[in-house]
Order: structure tokens, then C-alpha cells, then sequence
């Protein structure tokens, strides 16, 4: 798959989209961080379980560092943010961060035809729809993409233990297979 970045992303985005055609799913989000944003690549904190809930789960043969990102695309996995504000905390956030999410995640949806949406936390999902979701599949669609919550893995989000994180990647996992 060729590298491929959304037209919609602002050119003062921090971290790039990971896009391409025909992906099985599409990691989404909230926004980037600060380690993030000055590593120029998702989920990049240290602290934050993403790569390693992904390699945990079967999505990647091994764990895949945050500057390895686009080698996501190799195995049908894209990135993407809700909002592209770079801020300390996810909740340093406006409502105004997340104005076009919607309208960008379904021009991703119906342009790229991913086989789902993976929301990484309610938060992400909440910030483009502006509806408090329940984990899991979604009853939401965009187009044929299927929208599918999972917990967040920032290390904000420590009350959710590793096995029941682990659970729901390895869920989508299977929805996505």
C-alpha cells in the first residue's frame, strides 16, 4: 500500500495521518499530546499502551515503535486524530477543536473505504459525534465503515487494567479480520 495522507488534515497538524486505500481499520485518536507532537508521531508517550495493546493483540507481528508508524500501513492498519490541537492533556480541549471531525472521518470513511474506525477511548469518539458511546461496536456507520470504540490506552486512563484493555483490541481484531 502506498503512503497516503488525508487531504483533510491541516498543513499545522503535529503528527501526520497514516491513510491509505482499502485499509482494515483506522486507529483514531482524540489529539496529539506533547511527546507526540514533538516526536511527529502517534502515540508516542512512553507511557501510553497503544503500540503494545497492538502487538498484544495480534495486529502487529511485533511491537512497532511510534516512529514506525507508516510501517502500519504494511499490515492494513492506518492513524488519525479526532482533533489535531496539540495540547498537555486531552482535557485542554474545546468543543471548537473537534469543529469538521465528523464531516473529515466520513470523507476518510467513504474516499479510503477502511473496514472500521477504532476510536482509542469514548472521549475521541464523543469529541467528533458529540454522543457519550458505550466500548465496542458501534450502531454508527459511515458509509460501510464500521465504528468501533475501544478504552483509551493513554496512561491517564490506568482505572481500565491491561487485561480488559487487551479484551476489546483483541475483539476488534477479530471484527476486523
Amino acid at each position: 500500500m502506498s503512503r497516503r495522507t488525508s487531504q483533510a488534515q491541516p498543513p499545522e497538524s503535529a503528527v501526520p495521518d497514516v491513510l491509505a486505500p482499502g485499509l482494515r481499520a483506522v486507529f483514531c485518536g482524540i489529539n496529539p499530546g506533547r511527546v507526540s507532537a514533538a516526536a511527529g508521531a502517534h502515540f508516542a508517550n512512553p507511557r501510553n499502551d497503544f503500540w503494545r495493546l497492538l502487538h498484544a493483540a495480534g495486529f502487529t507481528p511485533r511491537q512497532l515503535a511510534p516512529q514506525e508508524q507508516f510501517s502500519l500501513l504494511h499490515y492494513g492498519f492506518g492513524l488519525t486524530n479526532a482533533a489535531y490541537r496539540t495540547t498537555p492533556g486531552s482535557g485542554d480541549l474545546r468543543r471548537g477543536d473537534f469543529a469538521g471531525s465528523a464531516a473529515r472521518l466520513e470523507r476518510i470513511a467513504l474516499e479510503l473505504e477502511p473496514g472500521a474506525i477504532a476510536f482509542a477511548g469514548k472521549e475521541a469518539y464523543r469529541g467528533a459525534f458529540d454522543v457519550r458511546p458505550g466500548l465496542g461496536l458501534q450502531e454508527r456507520r459511515l458509509g460501510e465503515t464500521l465504528l468501533y470504540v475501544l478504552p483509551s490506552t493513554s496512561p491517564a486512563n490506568a482505572a481500565v487494567p491491561w487485561n480488559e484493555r487487551l479484551r476489546w483490541f483483541r475483539e476488534l481484531r477479530e471484527l476486523v479480520r
